[in-house]
């Protein structure tokens, strides 16, 4: 039997690692497994819970790719030893939490490099062999800071909404090749992506005002408490991703949870935006006064929103 050949970006930690593992070592034996990650050296942990699991010698390789830069995707690309790959998953990525005004040019550029133009060089390398072989699948690792705006996660959720973007118009395109498109928009997920925020927590808050500061600090008890009450295992969501994978005609999109959906229907039932602006600041920020605007214009009661997600 043909075993289907899946590429997955960002194998380091988190999603990408468990998803390498899920489907190496799933017991139909049916898929090969190209687990790509920016630095090997860092690849100690991935064989060690590959040993574990009994995944099969032949059920793994490991790749270096940096999403990044160009030469590196298409070096990957050309060890797939198949020559071809049915499944991409674009998952590499990177976190920026913190008042706009505190992030250094640095951090902003890097998050935009990698969640936005890096999965972009990656598709580029990747869907013309499939436009020839009318055949392939692209999962990408999306998150409900694309499909909501999130406070102090400005520059995270411009990136996610932009593979939203991406996702969608590639979506629309590409079928009469025999590619699907799919996003698995995740929420908070049990993972290291926390402890890898470009610029760490918060970036330099010595230059925003005391309001801010205190704002942030709102908002990151809101985040702990979100976490303790809807953070996902990593496993739990990997199983989406196989269902999308699996499936015979892909959604374009796989939520990981229905809990923040509410919020998501808000946006679309009330297009001015004031539901949900003011429904996100009840919920985040409930010990603050906030101005109501637009005549005090709020929508229903909701449960917590999303916490700086995957």
């Amino acid at each position: 039997m043909e075993r289907t050949v899946v590429l997955i970006t960002g194998c380091s930690s988190g999603i990408g690692r468990h998803l390498a593992l899920r489907l190496a070592s799933d017991p139909s034996r049916s898929f090969k497994v190209y687990a790509t990650l920016r630095d090997l050296r860092a690849q100690g942990p991935l064989w060690e819970e590959a040993r574990a699991r009994g995944c099969p010698p032949d059920s793994l390789e490991t790749l270096q790719l940096d999403v990044r830069d160009s030469d590196s995707v298409a070096a990957a690309r050309a060890r797939v030893t198949e020559g071809r790959v049915d499944v991409l998953v674009c998952n590499a990525g990177r976190g920026l939490l913190g008042p706009l005004e505190a992030h250094a040019a640095g951090a902003v550029s890097s998050v935009l490099d990698v969640n936005v133009a890096g999965t972009v060089r990656t598709l580029q390398a990747f869907l013309p062999d499939m436009k020839r072989r009318r055949s392939g699948r692209v999962v990408v690792t999306g998150s409900m800071g694309g499909l909501m705006g999130l406070p102090f996660n400005a520059v995270y959720c411009a990136s996610k909404f932009a593979l939203e973007g991406l996702c969608e118009s590639l979506a629309v395109l590409l079928p009469p090749f025999g590619i699907h498109v799919s996003l698995i928009e995740c929420g908070p997920v049990r993972t290291a992506f926390q402890d890898k925020l470009e610029g760490g927590p918060g970036g330099a808050l010595d230059c925003t005002d005391a309001q801010t500061r205190h704002l942030f600090s709102l908002y990151q008890r809101h985040c702990e408490q979100v976490f303790r009450e809807a953070a996902q295992d990593p496993e739990e969501v990997t199983e989406v991703f196989l269902t999308a994978l699996r499936a015979p005609r892909p959604a374009l999109r796989y939520f990981s949870t229905e809990r923040f959906l509410p919020l998501a229907r808000l946006r679309l039932e009330d297009p001015s935006g004031c539901s949900y602006v003011a429904a996100m600041q009840r919920a985040v920020f409930a010990d603050e006064p906030a101005e109501t605007g637009a005549g005090g214009m709020g929508g229903p009661e909701l449960g917590a929103p999303p916490a700086a997600p995957q």
